[in-house]
């Protein structure tokens, strides 16, 4: 078998781009070089700002960059030190500027919607369609709108870009072959990945933990799932790190990369067809509905998604969700009681409340209006493009309790994380399969583990989608692969 400890390529500083690769009805983008500076179990704290909507006259001064009366200046977006903590900024705009026309780093103008009830509305308004179409197409087709390439390697008939009845039509198709029975019996294959590639590092005492354990194991497992044969493994692999490395590789790399995929999944596919396999992608080929199947292309764009899906978004929670347990060391040590006591009740609570506090997907994917409505006081007009923040909504002290306060008990969790009506991801249960496994997995078998490095030295993956470290260093007792497995904590 492959080697599947061999570290992802090194990424190095890079501002931020506002042009996005996609996960499952998510998507991520480019990367900025970026510290984070929250202390150690302490909520993330806001500006202060005065209660309730702005006034039409402060947003007006908002769009104008101009500081709002009684509520401090306009935070600044998308830059360096709002990658590392962009929730101060959210707060911000929830108090101010709840829905406020932005323009992006790339040029494009979007409008930001940030408060919980908004968001949610948002997210199930049939009349805010995901398909690019209905926006301007110069746009789109400059890469500054959806998944860098998509369009010119003929990858556009995915669920990220189509509404009712084709999205319906798909999506019923696509469930039909990636079941939750599916995932449930892939569950053995994860844990199997998992403790391999913690096997690779635990003699070590250090590691990346993005690179050598949360990159690798989501895009290691999808490619099983989907049926990808394991020698060409690495190859999509590396193809992959092409993606979330966008901003930082060679100029046009994540077209390149995206079209090197979109030609193996053909010939791939093809030779599915001629067998009777019981992966994925064998399953997504013998789909039908009444006699409908899936057409060639849209097998190709939804493997496509699928892949890019099963493991960006994964990374980032393996990446965010560890940090986050790094920097609360309360919450850290209850969860490793309660996985020695064999109770995880908390840990799945804890999934959960780890999607809502840092999630893997900051924005959601790009809508766009089909007709002038109305959104937090704010008219939108028809084309407007519209981009729900989950990082925000999942703070606003609105829906949830103490929001900048980790806590893996919470109850009444309806997170946005992976977004709310018929988008919703898709893929959602395998991500919570392979972070569940992941994380229990690290907290029994490398109890100490501890950062390597302080909070402002680590550089966050910026962008206009996804939220995720480029590295996480860590240090650790070194133990061979039998002491580390049989480790409890106590």
């Amino acid at each position: 078998m492959h080697d599947k400890n061999a570290a992802m390529p090194a990424d190095g500083p890079a501002p931020a781009d506002a042009s996005a690769s996609a996960p499952v009805d998510a998507s991520a983008s480019g990367s900025v070089d970026a510290s984070a500076s929250a202390p150690v179990d302490a909520p993330v704290s806001a500006p202060a700002a005065p209660a309730g909507p702005a006034t039409r006259g402060a947003d007006e001064a908002v769009e104008a960059g101009e500081a709002v009366e009684g509520s401090g200046p306009v935070p600044a977006l998308f830059g360096w030190e709002f990658a590392a903590d962009p929730y101060p900024a959210y707060a911000w705009l929830r108090e101010n500027a709840p829905v406020r026309r932005t323009e992006l780093p790339s040029g494009v103008e979007a409008w930001l919607v940030t408060r919980y009830a908004d968001a949610r509305q948002a997210l199930a308004d049939g009349r805010l369609s995901k398909n690019p179409v209905h926006h301007s197409e110069a746009a789109h087709g400059k890469g500054k709108i959806g998944i860098p390439g998509e369009r010119s390697a003929n990858l556009m008939t995915h669920l990220l870009n189509i509404d009712p009845p084709d999205h319906t039509r798909l999506r019923r198709l696509v469930s039909k072959a990636f079941t939750p029975r599916r995932v449930a019996e892939f569950a053995p294959r994860v844990q199997e990945l998992t403790d391999g590639l913690i096997d690779g590092f635990c003699e070590k005492g250090t590691a990346d933990l993005i690179h050598e354990f949360a990159f690798p194991l989501p895009i290691y497992a999808i490619c099983d799932l989907l049926g990808v044969p394991r020698e060409d493994q690495d190859d999509l692999r590396d193809w992959a790190g092409m993606m979330i490395r966008h901003g930082q590789g060679p100029r046009g790399g994540v077209a390149r990369a995206v079209k090197k995929i979109r030609g193996y999944l053909a010939d791939l596919i093809h030779r599915k067809r001629l067998g009777d396999g019981d992966d994925l992608i064998s399953g997504l080929v013998r789909a039908s509905d009444h006699g409908e199947h899936l057409t060639e292309e849209e097998v190709v764009a939804m493997c496509f998604v699928l892949l890019f899906a099963g493991f960006e978004t994964t990374i980032n929670l393996i990446g965010n969700g560890t940090y986050a347990l790094l920097r609360n060391p309360g919450q850290r040590e209850r969860l490793q009681r309660a996985l020695a006591a064999g109770d995880e009740t908390l840990l799945t609570t804890g999934i959960e409340e780890l999607l809502r506090y840092d999630g893997p997907v900051e924005l959601a994917t790009w809508r766009f209006a089909t007709e002038p409505i109305t959104l937090g006081g704010q008219r939108i007009g028809t084309g407007d493009p519209v981009l729900v923040v989950l990082a925000a909504a999942d703070r606003d002290p609105e829906r949830f309790a103490d929001p900048d306060t980790l806590d893996l008990s919470r109850g009444d969790n309806q997170h946005l994380g992976y977004g709310h009506g018929i988008h919703y991801c898709i893929g959602a249960p395998l991500a919570r399969l392979e972070g569940r496994a992941a994380l229990a997995t690290l907290l029994r078998r490398l109890p100490d583990l501890r950062l390597a490095a302080q909070p402002e030295e680590l550089r966050w993956r910026g962008g206009l989608i996804m939220r995720g470290l480029r590295t996480l260093p860590v240090e650790f007792t070194a133990r061979s692969d039998e002491e580390s497995s049989y480790v409890t904590c106590t």
